[in-house]
């Protein structure tokens, strides 16, 4: 299942500081398995979060590559 890049910035914004939501929390609440949120906050962190917030998102909760 894919989701849009608006949907995982509005996720990620929950997820990382300062909101620092806890991953089983947000899986309960948005529906999203707990390894998908997992996934997606280690491409943030690697990336730098500003990659989440400029939709700089590829497929399946990678980031797209420059």
């Amino acid at each position: 299942m894919g989701y849009s890049l608006e949907r995982k910035s509005a996720v990620l914004e929950r997820m990382l500081p300062p909101n620092n939501m806890a991953i089983w929390q947000l899986s309960q609440e948005e529906g999203i398995s707990e390894a998908t949120l997992h996934k997606w906050r280690a491409l943030a962190r690697e990336k730098g979060s500003t990659a989440a917030r400029c939709g700089r998102w590829g497929r399946a909760g990678t980031t797209a590559v420059s």
